[in-house]
């Protein structure tokens, strides 16, 4: 396991990697150390994450709520409840990335 180093940037905003955590993103270029802030905000992470949430949520809105939908009593309370339903693969698949990207510093004795 890489440990990042104390006194680095963030290869994509260039921002002071003082911090505990940094993480390690993909891109063409090799692998990039980056801030928590560029880690939220990596394009290809955030892609599969939202196709993660688009499968899984179909599939839960469909076992939890599919009867009354093809029965035609979709109510308000059903409209909040979908996408809240595909939030949650959203949240968990961003969360499993990053904690995979994850890089403790090597002050720290790393892990």
């Amino acid at each position: 396991m890489r440990e990042a180093s104390i006194a680095s940037n963030c290869q994509r905003c260039h921002r002071l990697l003082g911090h505990r955590m940094n993480f390690v993103v993909k891109s063409s270029a090799g692998d990039m150390l980056t801030c928590m802030k560029c880690a939220l905000s990596h394009t290809p992470m955030l892609r599969r994450s939202a196709a993660i949430a688009l499968v899984v949520g179909f599939v839960q809105v469909a076992v939890n709520q599919g009867d009354l939908i093809i029965a035609g009593d979709a109510s308000s309370a059903l409209m909040w409840k979908i996408p809240l339903t595909a939030l949650i693969p959203f949240a968990v698949a961003t969360f499993g990335a990053l904690t995979n990207a994850r890089r403790i510093a090597a002050a720290d004795g790393g892990r």
